[in-house]
């Protein structure tokens, strides 16, 4: 007769148990109401609020107490909320302490357009973005016949002026000429740069920087009315 391995019979039976607990477990948890929602932003601004995105929450599926772990539908939620003209994606999911977790990413503008009476702002893409009652985004203002421009360079340009850490800190005005030029303003100085057509953009730039550099060390920065960046080859000035 064969001798029994009581270690393996107790192997196996803790096994059970251990599955048996697990899903026993595992079922109450999905039983659960959820208890809050837990919002969190990816970013600093404030186009939107956790009390903004709490009401949306409610707007579409009522009090979140009410809702059972095993009955949230995660897709709707964050379909629901990516709805929202200020929200860029929303990633939501339960906890195992029985929040609706929410991590919110807002839309990034890149600049403020005034056109006749409208005004919002574009983001990163070049679509239309609302303005916030609760947030001001520091970026440039463009104004000016902006239905001259090509939409898709003027979107470049703007990318480019956002990514570029100087270009961002001191470009706060593009005015669009009939032609489809530039006029840009500086936040430092009071001269006019006359960009041109949005093209050869790292070029201008460029130009633009090396000249201030020299400009600046010469103390002659003041004594400027325009600047014009329109002709790759150089920087062309005059003086007030």
């Amino acid at each position: 007769m064969k001798k029994i391995n009581w270690n393996d019979v107790r192997l196996v039976l803790i096994l059970g148990a251990v599955i048996f607990l697990y899903s026993f477990s595992s079922k109450r948890n999905e039983n659960r109401m959820l208890k809050e929602a837990d919002i969190e932003f990816k970013e600093a601004e404030d186009f939107i609020t956790h009390e903004k995105v709490n009401n949306l929450l409610i707007q579409n599926f009522g009090s979140i107490k009410s809702i059972r772990k095993d009955k949230l539908d995660l897709n709707s939620v964050e379909k629901s909320l990516d709805k929202n003209p200020m929200i860029d994606k929303a990633e939501v999911y339960a906890t195992v302490d029985g929040k609706l977790k929410a991590i919110i990413s807002q839309r990034k503008p890149v600049a403020r357009i005034f056109s006749g009476e409208n005004s919002y702002y574009i983001d990163y893409r070049g679509d239309k973005m609302p303005l916030s009652d609760t947030y001001t985004a520091r970026v440039p203002l463009v104004t000016g016949v902006i239905d001259s421009i090509d939409k898709g360079r003027l979107n470049k340009l703007l990318n480019y002026i956002n990514d570029d850490s100087f270009l961002k800190k001191n470009i706060i005005g593009l005015e669009v000429a009939s032609t489809g030029g530039l006029k840009m303003k500086s936040r430092n100085y009071s001269y006019e740069i006359q960009f041109g057509r949005p093209i050869n953009i790292e070029k201008k730039f460029n130009n633009y920087k090396a000249f201030l550099q020299d400009a600046i060390k010469d103390t002659l920065i003041e004594q400027y009315k325009t600047i014009n960046l329109k002709f790759t080859q150089q920087v062309v000035c005059t003086k007030k």
